[in-house]
C-alpha cells in the first residue's frame, strides 16, 4: 500500500530560506535539520492507501481554490514530539480554505483524518533535546499556486509527488507532473507517480 498525504511544497526561494532557518533551529534545539528537498506544510494525512482508493483521492482533489502568499514569522518547538517548526501568526483565510475544503472532500470518501484543528506550521528539525520558546522572526514569504498529493516510500523517506494546480480542476483538465528529490520535474502519468498503479480520470469536468 502507499503512505499518502496532501502538503503544500515551497518554491526554490523559499525552500532556501527555510532550509537556512532549519539548520540554526537544529543547532539551537539539538536536533537534526528536515533535508531541504523534504520541507513541506501538511495538509491531510491520510497514512497506508490501498491501491484500490487511489481514484478516491485524486477525485478529493478535484477542488477550486485559488493561489494564495502567506508567511512564516515565528519559530518555536512541540516538546513531546521533539521537532522544531516555522508558523504563521497570520495564516492566509485561503489556506484555511483549502485546508479544510480537502479535509471535507476526504472524510465525504470515506477517509479517517485526525481531528485536531489545522495549524498551519512546517517541521524544520527533528529529534531536538532543547525546547525553543515561540518567538517572532523576520516573515518568510510562501507564494503558494498548487498543493500536493506525496507517496512516501517505506524505508527509503523517498517522496513522489503529484502536483495539483490551484484554480483549476484536477486531474480532468491537467496531467500531473511527477518530480524526484532534487526538484527535477518531468512528464509522467498517475501510474509513475503513485507506485505503479494505473489511475483513470475522467476527460470531462
Amino acid at each position: 500500500m502507499a503512505r499518502l498525504f496532501f502538503a503544500l511544497w515551497p518554491d526554490a526561494e523559499t525552500g532556501a530560506a527555510l532550509a537556512d532557518l532549519a539548520q540554526r533551529l537544529a543547532q539551537d534545539s539539538g536536533g537534526r535539520p528536515v533535508p531541504a528537498g523534504k520541507i513541506h506544510l501538511t495538509l491531510a494525512f491520510l497514512g497506508e492507501v490501498a491501491p484500490e482508493r487511489l481514484p478516491a483521492v485524486l477525485e478529493a482533489a478535484t477542488i477550486r481554490a485559488r493561489g494564495f502568499e502567506g508567511a512564516f514569522d515565528q519559530i518555536g518547538s512541540f516538546r513531546r514530539a521533539g521537532v522544531a517548526w516555522a508558523g504563521m501568526a497570520n495564516p492566509p483565510r485561503a489556506l484555511l480554505g483549502l485546508e479544510r475544503k480537502l479535509a471535507s472532500r476526504l472524510r465525504e470518501a470515506g477517509f479517517a483524518l485526525e481531528e485536531r484543528e489545522f495549524t498551519p506550521h512546517v517541521t524544520l528539525a527533528r529529534r531536538a533535546g532543547r525546547a525553543l520558546p515561540r518567538a517572532a522572526i523576520a516573515p518568510i514569504p510562501w507564494p503558494a499556486d498548487a498543493f500536493t498529493l506525496v507517496r512516501a516510500e517505506t524505508g527509503t523517506g523517498r517522496y513522489s509527488i503529484v502536483e495539483c494546480p490551484l484554480a483549476r480542476r484536477y486531474p480532468t483538465e491537467l496531467q500531473p507532473l511527477a518530480r524526484n528529490r532534487s526538484g527535477r520535474a518531468s512528464y509522467s502519468g498517475l501510474a509513475a507517480a503513485l507506485g505503479g498503479t494505473e489511475v483513470a480520470s475522467s476527460s470531462s469536468a
